[in-house]
């Protein structure tokens, strides 16, 4: 066809329009149908499409996630049962309540084993914690620098949690002792504070 006739086609008698006219029409028509459902339908697709796109990265990127924990679980776990043995082994160093009369035998024990004399041994009320009670003992002893050296020695090998504090070390007030002995075996008296620690039975705190 040429220009000339398509200019002289009558928009309201399509019915008059020769074949290839009639074909070109119909050809524009359907371009603009699918064009307008490639707009309206496609595009929400594509939106649709992007939307799940990017929640694919994050399902992917937690479950990396989850497996990365699942992956430290046993490893986590066997350390979870270490921290419980060692915890229950610490517990085992400190005694409870029946126990506690025994130690404070032991550490007077060892007091008298090193050459020391008592002049106190005092212990005093529990003071509670969080899980555990604290004992301490006002010690007051005679001996020599060499003595309270294997007295705290002694203490410290004792198989139960015993500390020592405020240590004080001053000559001895008994008259010319200082005087009449070596100065490795000159007479002192040491004053400390012994704290043993004794767990809390159930009910208690």
């Amino acid at each position: 066809m040429k220009f000339s006739e398509i200019q002289n086609l009558d928009p309201s008698n399509i019915g008059a329009w020769p074949t290839p006219a009639k074909a070109g029409a119909i050809l524009i028509l359907c371009a603009l149908v699918v064009g307008a459902a490639v707009y309206f339908d496609t595009q929400g697709q594509q939106t649709e499409l992007e939307t799940n796109i990017r929640k694919e990265s994050e399902l992917k990127a937690k479950f990396e996630l989850l497996q990365q924990k699942a992956a430290n679980l046993q490893p986590l776990t066997r350390q979870m049962k270490e921290m419980e043995q060692s915890f229950g082994a610490l517990l085992r160093l400190l005694p409870n309540k029946t126990e506690i009369e025994g130690l404070l035998v032991d550490i007077s024990k060892s007091g008298l084993a090193s050459g020391l004399e008592f002049d106190l041994f005092k212990p005093e009320d529990e003071e509670p914690a969080e899980f555990y009670a604290i004992q301490p003992i006002n010690i007051q002893v005679t001996g020599t620098y060499h003595d309270f050296g294997q007295f705290i020695s002694a203490v410290a090998a004792l198989p139960r949690i015993v500390t020592v504090h405020d240590i004080h070390i001053r000559p001895t007030a008994r008259p010319n002792t200082a005087t009449q002995l070596q100065e490795d075996k000159v007479a002192l008296t040491m004053s400390i504070v012994a704290k043993t620690y004794r767990y809390l039975d159930d009910g208690e705190g």
